[in-house]
């Protein structure tokens, strides 16, 4: 694989993508009910494509701006912050209220909300840190637990039946997509894009650091903010319409750093979309033809995701 060049390594995760896809769309299917089967695997599909494009890119840009490997916007407390966002709406506005009923404005309040909160905490964090490593992983876990703690605490009060009706929504899957979501996420996604297209085209210059980007003439802090902002949509996007999960965005992102290894971020984000695919995919495959929707594909991505980022540490190959 090393020997291959940029363009054929892409070209192959390509390919490969395009082979899960088509088998994850027409696997065990009866031609009988092949309608209802596209019916069903379409809208899951699609939800993974976009859940694996916001979390590939928003983890790699993340990495980006803080210069280093083992830290993503959900391992500093980000998918923690929209538990808690969506828990307080249903709290404080009820279950029947619109903006827990809608699932549309439900949407565009939990994309808003986390966007506004999440800019401005982890924008305040690295100023403060001085993009400290140590003290942005300890200040990021102790912000989760804080969010995860105030959560809990809301949850212990609240009626029985808000929290059924809010929990799928607080536990990742692909089994409960909402298809009426899917357009909107993806105008937010191209919206999001537009709007710091400059920016992320300067993360090769961002990437060098602070001193080198500042003399190199990149307007450094108000960069780093308006990415933080894409970052923060991209997350929010993914984690609105199939849950958290958690380390996803670790294992795509460092899994395109080791097959790519190189400093063009736009092989290395489009190779963390892919890979991103695969991993999403392999997984739904798994869950629904081997555990037979058993389990939810967030169990595997935790439990596989965590054993790699103790292998990062262990390797100190998150150190640089």
């Amino acid at each position: 694989m090393h020997s291959l060049s940029l363009r054929s390594k892409i070209i192959l995760l390509s390919v490969l993508s395009v082979l899960f896809i088509l088998i994850y769309q027409f696997i065990f299917i009866d031609m009988k009910f092949f309608d209802y089967a596209m019916y069903i695997r379409t809208p899951k599909l699609l939800a993974i494509i976009i859940a694996a494009f916001c979390i590939g890119y928003a983890s790699m840009i993340f990495q980006s701006i803080i210069n280093n490997r083992i830290v993503t916007p959900c391992l500093l407390g980000m998918n923690s912050l929209y538990i808690l966002i969506h828990t307080s709406i249903v709290f404080f506005l009820g279950g029947t209220s619109i903006f827990a009923t809608n699932n549309k404005i439900a949407f565009v309040t939990d994309v808003i909300l986390m966007g506004i909160l999440a800019t401005t905490i982890y924008g305040f964090l690295f100023k403060k840190t001085k993009h400290n490593m140590l003290y942005i992983l300890l200040s990021g876990s102790v912000f989760a637990t804080f969010f995860t703690s105030v959560s809990n605490t809301m949850v212990r009060v609240m009626d029985p039946n808000e929290y059924d009706t809010m929990l799928s929504d607080l536990v990742a899957g692909f089994d409960h997509v909402n298809a009426e979501l899917l357009t909107m996420a993806v105008a937010l996604i191209i919206i999001t894009i537009v709007l710091f297209y400059k920016e992320i085209k300067l993360l090769d210059i961002i990437s060098l650091g602070k001193n080198q980007a500042i003399n190199l003439g990149v307007n450094y802090d108000t960069t780093i903010t308006k990415l933080l902002i894409g970052v923060t949509f991209l997350i929010t996007i993914a984690t609105a319409l199939v849950g958290p999960i958690s380390f996803l965005g670790l294992i795509i992102a460092n899994l395109s750093r080791e097959l790519f290894k190189t400093y063009k971020h736009s092989y290395l984000m489009l190779g963390s979309f892919l890979m991103g695919i695969i991993v999403l995919l392999l997984g739904q495959i798994l869950i629904e033809h081997v555990f037979g929707f058993s389990t939810q594909i967030s169990v595997f991505i935790n439990l596989f995701g965590g054993a790699y980022f103790l292998y990062l540490i262990f390797k100190n190959k998150g150190l640089n």
